[in-house]
């Protein structure tokens, strides 16, 4: 298992603190919505108390009974036969009334302001057949309005020859008009509609509302939609005493819905909690952190409170729970509720707001922190304990390492391999591989020096026999051939020191060449040119595209490699022979190739010509060294390429190709 893994392992380990956080901060909640409920429950009874006094003596409105409910306007109301000044327009919430003729709908909604009553009646009837002034004994459609009042019964009728003002009209006088009864009877595509204001009625008197129209083909014949008319519907609505006096007794963000057993809210009153919420903009980047921390706290609560049901708190009519507990409105908001009886089947319901006991819940972060103190200690005292066992890890590789070397720089011996399939046991086998490749190098500067050796002892020999023999020359032609040869001995020895020199400053240049995107087929057709031009005794010609080739790196350096391998070919290649350079594109790779005629190389010896201070081939240069192959070597691996020498055969000739594979890329810079 990887190091990384095992301290991933290790730090999972600190996923308890806020696990048992968590399981603190929820057992509060639970604690204080336990606690909250009863509370709440108590405190709905005391309102329950409260509202059976102040209902007493007043009728009930059990189910299935037939009710007009009224709602309390903020203003006067405009009579112009349009809905947009009611109560609840803007907010998509008009509550209609609707009750169903044999072809038609009848619906309306009523609502007080000071002494008046406003109705807004609305039918859904194609054709509506209106009075006709000339012909007042034709059958026409006509409002019937019903009230009753202090045990008065009170009736109406709404007539119209067009769409306009219209008045109140008494049954049996039609031509008499009641002007407390007023309003605006407009046309709609699917039927009309008719504002109506007429006297004040309170919660217990009684109103009917019943549109007639005749039928069509028998004139004698009517149809009607509306409410019943014996008895008169109940006029039912909110109480302002009433919801004055709740709204006394509750709590921030609290709400109190009293209903009749019909379902109709006859009290609704909120308190809401204080706008605590603080605006990001001035928050430090601490307490923005703390916030965020605080919701996501939150969100976790909620999600493992129990599953609320639904409820919709609307304004008139309402199915309200008959059992406590958690509940949630349309907005995702939840709310805790504790249901009361307050007599002959009416319904409180407190509901008391979330958000508190969330808040509180959320707060006692610092109590958990508190109580995870000891288990801090436990962990950071294991991850000591695992950090100390990596420490001694790396201390005894340190060991190995030292002792793997003397301070001479030697190698002593190699470092002992770990069977650890981790980041350190992967450190120690990649210290193992530096140390043999060091003891490889050291075999090799041992090598070079004995090759060093052998090379420069023989021009040492001849340089020391010629003095020798100089001495005891008789002749000007023997001390002449005496000092041509210790003049050759010492050309051989400058030619060593010089390819010595010269591979030095190549690798030192390495560091100071920049590279750049330049086109090799265009640089080695140039060299390839100025060759033939400065060495008339061998055929040097250049095969390959004239451009098209690009890489990156030193043109400086790629032209002393093909300086190199040309200058081997010559001292390999009889007089007039061939010698062939060649540039082939490949995609990614391009290869560079110099074939020459002459002998062959060993099979065996094909890769250690590359190495300082090896020849196999019996050329005609002298002194041939092999410190030219070396540098053609360090300059392909300069350029991320290798080279290869092979034997082989060009348009029948026989010979030896150097090829050089090198990174292209995919197009020169431009």
């Amino acid at each position: 298992m990887s190091l990384k893994r095992q301290l991933f392992l290790a730090s999972l380990l600190m996923l308890l603190i806020p696990w048992a956080g968590l399981q603190f901060v929820l057992e509060l909640d639970q604690a204080l919505r336990a606690q909250s409920a009863s509370q709440l429950q108590g405190q709905a009874r005391r309102m329950a108390e409260v509202a059976a006094s102040e209902l007493a003596g007043q009728a009930v409105l059990a189910s299935g009974d037939d009710a007009i409910y009224i709602r309390q306007a903020e203003r006067p109301i405009n009579l112009d036969g349009h809905g947009d000044d009611w109560p609840g327009y803007e907010d998509d919430e008009q509550p209609w009334q609707t009750t169903t003729g044999a072809d038609g709908v009848l619906s309306w909604q009523a609502s007080v302001h000071g002494r008046y009553l406003y109705l807004l009646l609305r039918v859904q009837r194609s054709d509506p057949l209106y009075f006709n002034p000339a012909d007042p004994d034709q059958p026409y459609e006509f409002l019937r309005l019903r009230w009753r009042s202090d045990s008065l019964v009170t009736e109406r009728i709404i007539r119209t020859s067009a769409p306009g003002p219209v008045m109140g009209r008494f049954p049996f006088s039609r031509s008499r008009q009641d002007h407390r009864v007023s309003g605006v009877w407009r046309s709609r595509g699917d039927g009309y509609q008719v504002e109506l204001r007429l006297p004040r009625l309170h919660p217990g008197d009684h109103l009917a509302l019943e549109v007639v129209w005749p039928d069509p083909v028998r004139p004698d014949f009517s149809y009607s939609a509306g409410t019943r008319q014996n008895p008169l519907p109940v006029v039912t609505g909110r109480s302002p005493l009433l919801e004055a006096r709740l709204h006394t007794l509750l709590a921030p963000g609290q709400r109190v819905f009293l209903s009749e057993p019909a379902g109709w809210l006859i009290a609704r009153s909120d308190q809401p909690l204080p706008d605590n919420h603080r605006n990001f903009d001035n928050l430090s980047p601490l307490e923005v952190l703390e916030q965020i921390t605080l919701n996501a706290l939150r969100a976790l609560v909620r999600f493992y409170q129990p599953e609320p049901a639904p409820f919709r708190a609307e304004q008139t009519h309402q199915q309200v729970p008959g059992h406590s507990g958690l509940v949630r409105h349309p907005d995702d908001e939840r709310y805790l509720i504790a249901a009361e009886a307050v007599g002959d089947g009416r319904i409180l319901v407190l509901e008391q707001s979330l958000e508190q006991i969330l808040a509180l819940s959320g707060n006692t972060l610092g109590s958990v922190i508190a109580r995870s103190v000891l288990l801090i200690v436990g962990l950071m005292l294991v991850l000591l304990g695992y950090a100390s066992w990596l420490s001694w890890r790396i201390a005894r590789l340190q060991r190995a390492v030292t002792a793997s070397v003397d301070p001479d720089g030697r190698i002593l011996a190699s470092i002992p391999r770990s069977r650890a399939r981790d980041e350190l046991g992967e450190l120690n086998r990649q210290f193992g591989q530096m140390v043999e490749r060091l003891q490889g190098y050291t075999d090799y500067l041992e090598s070079f020096s004995r090759r060093l050796s052998h090379e420069l002892k023989t021009p040492v020999a001849v340089i020391r026999s010629s003095l020798d023999n100089l001495e005891h020359a008789t002749t000007d032609d023997e001390r002449a051939s005496y000092r041509e040869r210790a003049r050759s001995a010492t050309d051989r020895l400058s030619r060593i020191l010089q390819g010595m020199s010269e591979a030095a400053r190549l690798e030192q240049s390495f560091d100071q060449a920049e590279p750049e995107t330049f086109d090799l087929a265009q640089v080695m057709a140039e060299a390839t040119a100025a060759y033939q031009s400065l060495d008339p005794d061998h055929q040097i010609r250049y095969q390959g595209p004239d451009e098209g080739c690009p890489m990156t790196g030193s043109p400086e350096l790629m032209v002393q490699l093909l300086d190199k391998l040309v200058d081997n070919a010559r001292d390999f290649t009889p007089t007039g022979g061939h010698i062939l350079v060649t540039v082939e594109p490949g995609g990614q790779r391009l290869r560079l190739g110099v074939f020459n005629e002459g002998p062959p190389l060993p099979e065996s010896l094909a890769r250690d010509i590359f190495n300082p201070f090896v020849s196999v081939r019996e050329g005609s240069g002298e002194g041939h060294l092999g410190q030219g192959l070396l540098i053609v070597r360090l300059i392909a691996e300069h350029h991320g390429g290798h080279v290869r020498a092979e034997n082989h055969r060009q348009d029948g000739i026989s010979g030896v190709r150097f090829e050089v594979d090198l990174p292209g890329v995919t197009s020169p810079a431009g």
